[in-house]
């Protein structure tokens, strides 16, 4: 199996959910996957269990990914460690696809040299930012960690935390408003790439705002957003 290639110049490529085309979402098969290949980053979702831990997943409900209907943030660690993910094929099998650990994430993406692009998934309150804020900086791989959050209060609480850390706030659709939080709070933009065109990237640019569009798996749709200027494309199979 292998990845979808296309024409990305000098755009940096993101790994969604790692390398999710061809290995299950959000699992440790993924991310190395992702890391054994050209991407730039790779992108996961954080939850936090009602016994603290932080947990990797993209859903609120374990449902879809597994054959038991969990929500991620009211069980246990120790009960999520119970449950086997299904394969690509939607088939249960493979002991190896369990849901990771945060500290999973991030020392695969240390160890194979790819950015972190964190999606902080439901509302944190400020307690639970910094103690994922210490989790990486306890790998020392802040500096190559990007949070991306639907929740502005999140952002903002990483702000006072973090005054100058790579954050990009996601966004079905651009508009004024969002414009002004992007500038008030010192936050790039991730749009959903159906709804970025050249005018908006214009915008954006003269205000030093950085642009990333998720989740674009069309070889030649991408090769449009690479002439419209985009900085980064988080995929599930381009490469």
């Amino acid at each position: 199996m292998d990845t979808v290639k296309f024409s990305k110049k000098d755009v940096k490529v993101i790994a969604h959910r790692g390398l999710s085309g061809i290995e299950t979402e959000n699992t440790n098969s993924a991310f190395v996957a992702a890391g054994n290949r050209s991407y730039w980053g790779i992108e996961t979702d954080v939850h936090k269990t009602t016994d603290g831990v932080y947990v990797v997943f993209h859903d609120d409900n374990t449902g879809r990914m597994t054959n038991k209907d969990m929500i991620v943030e009211e069980v246990t660690y120790k009960e999520l460690c119970e449950l086997t993910l299904n394969d690509t094929n939607g088939k249960q099998g493979r002991r190896d696809l369990i849901i990771p650990l945060l500290d999973d994430y991030i020392s695969i993406c240390k160890k194979y040299n790819k950015h972190a692009v964190l999606e902080l998934k439901n509302s944190f309150v400020y307690e639970d930012i910094k103690e994922i804020v210490e989790i990486i900086e306890s790998y020392e791989y802040l500096a190559y960690t990007t949070f991306i959050s639907f929740d502005i209060n999140n952002l903002i609480s990483l702000r006072k935390i973090c005054p100058n850390q790579k954050a990009q706030y996601l966004t079905v659709e651009f508009s004024n408003e969002i414009l002004e939080n992007l500038k008030k709070h010192k936050l790039d933009l991730d749009i959903e790439y159906h709804n970025i065109n050249k005018d908006i990237i214009q915008i954006l640019k003269e205000n030093n705002i950085e642009v990333n569009c998720w989740t674009c798996n069309d070889s030649e749709y991408g090769e449009k957003l690479v002439e419209c200027g985009v900085d980064y494309i988080t995929s599930n199979i381009l490469e």
